[in-house]
């Protein structure tokens, strides 16, 4: 499983300003809202709170912010509905992206998502032009110390129920099925088990090679599609130099 590097990806978040950390709090609070509005504000009886509650928790978000999240969406601190949409279109040298978002107003999203499209020099298409070059899996990042065994942590996540196990950038990579994600994120905990992040992802089929003009264009669209609190998750197939597996 070459190529992904969940965890450079999962790094270049990590290293965000503090202000730029409270933005990450903002999003996971509508995964929180949704969540909730899905399946209540009981994580014991809701397995997709229990995720985002634990992506929140990787994220190093306060007990207290989970806990004033919950309670707003559940109508006790006066909730507030959001929509998703998913967009996806084309950045710089033809990339193909997919941007996730959690909407209260979804006439000021879509302006936004094709606002920062147009002036990457991309353009925003229509559902399904780029998602069928792109696999849904569940991605969970153990971080690897000196105590682990190898085999041991890999025979432990297939018997948790993982589809696939590789050891990156000095990290334990476990790929899920979507279906499956919550229950092997729970069996990995109870084995003991802390994680670096645990969540749905979008994995490319191939990665496309950039220049270092297109390079710095991508990642300024990166930092703008951050920037929008409207955005929760964005995927490409661009190969970034801080994304390349080290061989």
């Amino acid at each position: 499983m070459s190529g992904h590097s969940k965890w450079a990806t999962i790094k270049r978040q990590k290293g965000k300003t503090d202000a730029a950390r409270g933005k990450i709090f903002t999003k996971i609070g509508r995964e929180i809202a949704v969540a909730v509005k899905m399946g209540g504000p009981d994580p014991s009886s809701n397995s997709k709170l229990r995720d985002v509650i634990a992506k929140a928790k990787s994220n190093n978000m306060p007990g207290d912010n989970i806990t004033r999240s919950i309670k707003k969406a559940s109508g006790e601190l006066g909730a507030i509905n959001y929509e998703s949409i998913t967009y996806e279109g084309y950045g710089p040298s033809g990339m193909a992206v997919i941007v996730e978002t959690l909407t209260d107003n979804k006439n000021r999203t879509a302006s936004d998502v094709r606002h920062i499209f147009d002036k990457s020099g991309g353009s925003m298409g229509t559902n399904g032009c780029v998602s069928y070059l792109f696999s849904n899996k569940g991605v969970i990042i153990i971080e690897k110390t000196k105590d682990m065994d190898d085999d041991e942590v890999m025979m432990t996540a297939l018997d948790a129920g993982a589809e696939d196990f590789n050891i990156e950038d000095g990290n334990y990579e476990v790929l899920t099925d979507p279906a499956t994600f919550s229950s092997v994120r729970e069996n990995l905990e109870k084995a003991g088990f802390s994680f670096v992040s645990a969540q749905l992802d979008m994995i490319p089929s191939n990665y496309i090679s950039l220049d270092e003009e297109a390079t710095k264009k991508v990642l300024r669209m990166l930092d703008w599609f951050d920037e929008n609190d409207d955005v929760q998750n964005v995927y490409h197939n661009a190969e970034l130099p801080e994304e390349k597996d080290e061989e």
